[in-house]
């Protein structure tokens, strides 16, 4: 059996946020990470582009771990005053981004029979957050992604799981409104936003051999938000 130390890994949206908590908490056990974002990462690449990823692909060489953390939330609006734009953009980054890279990466995990894949969805694709209806959407399809793809890849030594984070304190949320931020805050029963580092964690478990006999599966991390 591989050891953590010998394997590689690719954290997208790796500059900031939970991409580069992920990644340093995977570096301090001796995975080798490449990380990808639009800039400030080892590799620059839009996850929206499945043709740029197949051929990093190719360049990188096997990647044992993938772990999905680029994304975006796109408009703080009702439903209503939201356009088709926006829908396209978010569901392009979120989804799609989420599918190009497992399209990418995850047959090499097949062919060698290990692979850890970790999906970043969001309690808000569980519950459904007023006001941020796109991205609630964009992350419920992740969800049912992972269920998918986990039930597809189950027999293949490759575990494929996804994260549903209440707030953390990130970038990200550094651009969601006030009133939002404190409606979904005051959701929590532990009364406080998460830190990178305690997903970073749960990223960790999830791409190791410490993870064996769960697939497809759900892992909330919510400071007690979560009740399903």
């Amino acid at each position: 059996m591989t050891s953590i130390q010998a394997r590689t890994a690719l954290v997208t949206g790796g500059a900031s946020g939970l991409g580069a908590a992920a990644a340093e908490r995977l570096r301090s056990e001796g995975v080798k990470v490449t990380t990808l974002d639009l800039a400030g990462a080892d590799v620059a690449g839009d996850v929206t582009d499945a043709a740029t990823l197949s051929r990093l692909a190719a360049e990188l060489g096997p990647v044992d771990i993938l772990v999905n953390s680029a994304g975006i939330v796109g408009p703080n609006a009702p439903l209503l005053d939201t356009t088709p734009e926006q829908w396209h953009r978010v569901l392009d980054v979120n989804v799609l981004g989420t599918v190009n890279t497992m399209r990418a990466f995850v047959p090499g995990m097949r062919e060698r029979g290990w692979g850890r894949v970790v999906n970043f969805a969001s309690m808000a694709g569980k519950d459904g957050n007023p006001n941020l209806s796109v991205y609630s959407a964009s992350k419920a399809a992740v969800i049912a992604l992972t269920k998918s793809a986990g039930k597809e890849l189950a027999t293949s030594g490759v575990l494929v799981n996804v994260i549903t984070p209440a707030v953390i304190a990130t970038p990200m949320n550094a651009s969601t409104a006030p009133a939002v931020l404190d409606h979904i805050t005051g959701l929590i029963p532990m009364k406080r936003i998460g830190r990178p580092e305690e997903v970073a964690e749960l990223v960790a478990f999830l791409a190791s051999d410490r993870v064996s006999f769960s697939t497809g599966a759900v892992y909330d991390i919510s400071g007690g938000r979560a009740t399903y």
